[in-house]
């Protein structure tokens, strides 16, 4: 389970992965070296994507939040002590992976590697995303991991999705990151444990 910075975290993470899979010098032969680029990988809001982002890279953009209905009733939480929590909030978090370009053989180019860089990473693992974190601290538990997945999106999504941008569409994956599991603080009250049992066997008790 996870504190209320996974969702923020996650997109940290698979810029991270973005950043750190492309070199700092490509290699001489290679086809980076060939597109003669240093691309940018970045967080983008709606806003940002209804003009072009001024940069040559790809755009990470958080377009939907759902809850994840295959575990709505998860068990509650349990610390080290033994003190007992309300339950997690399962939750899937869709991004849109865009590429901006100059030319449009690059811009295919650079979606085609971002596609396969996230292929290459489909789990993404408790140590994995805390290393994005930052100063939150740990935010995902040891043990934890959240699964990333292509999502086919249909043309009617595809246009109400870009509707934000207007004419600004581009050449786009999606993808999920599944079972962000949302930590609640709220401890459950528990009574206090029975430590004797009397029994009167055999007595009648007058009311």
């Amino acid at each position: 389970m996870a504190s209320f910075h996974a969702i923020a975290v996650t997109a940290l993470t698979l810029r991270g992965l973005l950043k750190g899979a492309w070199p700092p010098v490509p290699t001489v032969g290679t086809w980076q070296q060939d597109l003669n680029l240093q691309p940018r990988f970045e967080l983008v809001s709606a806003k940002d994507l209804q003009s072009s982002p001024g940069f040559e890279g790809i755009s990470i953009y958080l377009h939907r939040v759902a809850f994840n209905t295959a575990r709505r009733n998860l068990p509650p939480r349990t610390a080290g002590d033994g003190t007992r929590f309300r339950q997690p909030t399962p939750l899937d978090a869709h991004f849109l992976i865009t590429a901006w370009a100059a030319k449009p053989e690059t811009q295919q180019s650079l979606l085609g590697w971002a596609v396969r860089t996230f292929q290459d990473a489909p789990v993404l693992t408790a140590g994995l995303l805390n290393a994005f974190a930052g100063d939150r601290g740990e935010v995902f538990r040891a043990g934890e991991a959240v699964e990333l997945v292509g999502e086919v999106l249909g043309a009617q999504e595809q246009v109400s999705l870009w509707e934000v941008a207007k004419a600004n569409q581009q050449p786009s994956v999606s993808y999920i990151a599944r079972m962000l599991l949302i930590d609640s603080e709220q401890a459950l009250e528990t009574g206090s444990l029975v430590q004797t049992r009397v029994l009167r066997e055999g007595q009648i008790v007058t009311p």
